[in-house]
Formats: C-alpha cells, structure tokens, sequence
C-alpha cells in the first residue's frame, strides 16, 4: 500500500517552513508500540541460542551445523534491510511494520510442523528476512513523531527493545524450554508476534516530522538531494557503519553461542544461564536509558554529534571489545562475570548512535534508504560470527580453545571498528559538504 502523501506544511512569515507541532502523547504511544515490536524482535533472535542445547541433542548434529542454522538467520537480513530502504519513502510505516512482524510469525511455524535441519535453516533464513529491516525502520518510523533534539530518549528505548527481548526472553523461553520442550518457544512467540500485528494496525501511523527543517526555504529543501555514493564514501556513515559492525560482530556471537558458553565452560544450569544473560541485558538496557538524556541535553546545548554520539559510540565498542579479549583469561568467576557484562552489554550504546550520526548527514526522503543501507552492512557479522565461532569450536583442539579464540577474535573485530568509528565520525563536518546542513 502507498504511502499518502502528507500534506504541505504551513508557511511562515519569511516564506520557511513552520516546524510541526510536536503530538506528545500520539509520539509516546508510537514509541511503546516500536519498543514492543524490538522486544518480539530480539526474543525471536534469542530462541534459537537459549534452544540450543537441546535441539543439538535431539537432532544430533554438531556446532558446526548449529553455527550454519545460526548463520541462516542472516543470508537474506542484510539484503531485505537494504532493499526495504530504499521502498521506504513510497510505502508507509504502518504497513511496513504490520507485514514484517506478520512474516515473523509464520517463520516460526515450519520447525512446528517438522523439526528437522531444513525445516529450521528455512524457518531462520525467513525470519531473517523479516526481520532485516526491523531496525532501521522502526528507527525510521520514530523518527517521523520526534523532531531533532528530541530523538535521543526515544532512540535509545527504540534500542532498549534487543535489550529487553533478551531480558524477557532469557527466563521465559528457558522456562518454556524446560517445562514444555522446545518447540513451545516457537509457538508462543509465533502467536506474540500476530497479536503484536493486529495492535498495531490500528494504532500506529506515520507522523509529521518527515518533513524539510523548520525555516528551511521550501525550493532549496525539496530539492536536496545526494547521490548514494557521496553518502556512503562519507567519513561520518562509514564510521557509523563500521561501530554498527563491531557491535553487531558481539551481538552475533552472544544470541548463538553465549548460553552454551555459560553452560559447558562456567557449569551453570540453564537457568542460571538465563539469569547471567537477563542480567548483562538489564545492564545494558540502564546504560541506553542512562546515555540517551545526555545526548539530548548536549545536543539541544550545541555540543557537535560529533562529541555527543561519534566519540562515545567508537568508544563503548573499543571498551567492549578489550573486556572481550581479557574475560577469558580470568580465573576469577566474579570478575568474568563482570568482564562478559562489559563485553556483551556496553556495546549496545552504539545501536542508537550511529542511526543518529548517519541522520545527520543525509536528507529526510533519503534517510530511510540510507538506514537500510547502513543497517545492511552493519549487520554482516550476523552471517560471519555464528558460523565462524562453530568452525573454530570444530577444529581448535578442545570446546575451551575454540571459544577462546572465537573470543579474541571479536575483540579484535571490536577494537579496530570502534577506532575507526572514533576517527571518521564528524557529522557536521560532512553535513555541510552535502549541503544538507
């Protein structure tokens, strides 16, 4: 379905565009409705991980195989966020989200019918498809109920969901796992995700704030626009790309193979799994909810994006990624703990971040498009690190050593990313070679 187009904004005395009224309660609303639809996302993300343990030994295959099912998940994500993006501008949000969330339910009914390798690589390899451009256009989706300086909190709840997925699922689903088998995960958040579907049909719509900036001159506003390779070869999306990468690389590695990593190396039962990986999510959750008033506040000061949300994103993948390397030399169990919170928690600041730098420097009709781009390459790793991590757990010569350095090897991803992100990140540098600024 079309989007219809929105109507023209009024004039003010100097011939600019009057900014839209901002709608409070519509946008909150909006904004519960977008975290709910990130918590069904990330839950559906996790089930596979938290499951894993026993579909391995009913099924009877190895981690490697397990890491290709895994991986399965992004051989479509990258692509469907990237071409979503780019119908993004002509098909509304309403719809969009409706038939996202809609597909995800039916992805998780083929292993319900029959559980077998296939039936899970198809159901996973579906649901990534589904579910590629779930970020970037939710993001998009909240981002036309909030005007610039306003955006920080709402991104940051946006984020929060992948948090909160995983805080929810992490008990529930094990909960699920153990008292009905399996399987019962898949059914109940196949059925979450068609009653998510039908709410938000009615209830959520396109806001006004898609619209040129208030005062912006209305011939040279509608007529901005940049070629795709200007914005891709721009120090600021690169850098946006490249913190998107690393954190998305620890993302990858902690929704496959965290769970089975507490319960082989650390001897934790499953629940108490569950526990460790709600906890580094409600860790991480506090952080976005810590950062985001920040980040507005210093915006709506005149603090650069730069300074604001280019540094701290490249900086919290960096601080990820060293706890990354050194959690598995600890012998201490505590500080392990604490070393896979930071590892697998902290790099989450980034996710909000980089939709926000990568905004800056792209006009409003192209923004969409862009996230989708943004969000296809940056979330890569999705396909490498689960894969990669079984192949390593296959050939290192003990489970131990394979995920030590599966490990190191995220750590490095992580390090070089972030210092990228640090170094090129400078929107308003970049804005104003666009001549968008």
């Amino acid at each position: 379905m079309p989007s219809q187009p929105s109507p023209p904004l009024p004039l003010d005395a100097s011939g600019g565009l009057e900014a839209p009224v901002f709608d409070r309660r519509r946008a909150w609303l909006v904004t519960a409705l977008i975290v709910t639809f990130m918590v069904v996302n990330f839950a559906d993300k996790s089930v596979l991980g938290l499951a894993a343990g026993p579909i391995m030994d009913e099924l009877d295959i190895s981690h490697s195989t397990y890491g290709l099912i895994s991986s399965a998940y992004s051989v479509l994500f990258s692509l469907s966020g990237l071409l979503i993006g780019f119908f993004s501008s002509r098909v509304s949000s309403r719809v969009l989200l409706f038939t996202m969330c809609l597909a995800w339910g039916l992805a998780q009914l083929p292993v319900l019918i029959v559980a077998a390798v296939p039936t899970l690589v198809a159901g996973r390899i579906l649901l990534g498809a589904a579910e590629g451009p779930a970020t970037p256009m939710s993001m998009h989706a909240l981002y036309k109920w909030f005007p610039v300086g306003r955006r920080g909190l709402p991104s940051a709840l946006q984020i929060s969901g992948a948090a909160l997925g995983t805080l929810i699922a992490a008990p529930v689903v094990t909960w699920l796992i153990t008292q009905f088998g399996w399987r019962s995960a898949f059914a109940v958040l196949a059925v979450t995700s068609f009653v998510w579907s039908g709410v938000w049909w009615f209830a959520g719509h396109d806001g006004p704030h898609d619209q040129p900036p208030a005062r912006a001159v209305v011939k040279t506003a509608g007529s901005v626009r940049v070629p795709y390779r200007r914005l891709l070869l721009c120090g600021t999306v690169a850098g946006s790309v490249a913190s998107a990468f690393g954190a998305s690389w620890a993302m990858g590695v902690s929704q496959a193979w965290l769970p089975s990593y507490l319960r082989s190396e650390l001897a934790m039962s499953p629940g108490a799994a569950a526990s460790v990986i709600s906890a580094v999510s409600a860790f991480s959750f506090a952080l976005l909810l810590a950062l985001s008033p920040v980040v507005d506040r210093l915006t709506r000061r005149g603090v650069s994006l730069r300074w604001s949300s280019g540094v701290p994103q490249g900086l919290a993948v960096m601080c990820a990624g060293v706890a990354m390397a050194a959690f598995p030399f600890v012998g201490s169990l505590p500080v392990r703990l604490a070393l896979i919170a930071v590892a697998f928690g902290v790099h989450s600041i980034a996710f909000p971040l980089h939709y926000m730098t990568a905004a800056a420097v792209v006009p409003a009709s192209q923004r969409g498009a862009l996230f989708g781009i943004v969000a296809a390459t940056g979330t890569l790793p999705g396909l490498l690190a689960p894969s990669l991590t079984g192949r390593l757990l296959d050939t290192a010569s003990s489970e131990s050593a394979g995920y030590t350095l599966s490990f190191v090897l995220a750590a490095a991803v992580m390090i070089a990313t972030g210092t990228v992100a640090v170094c090129c990140i400078r929107p308003a540098r970049d804005a104003g070679r666009m001549g968008v600024s």
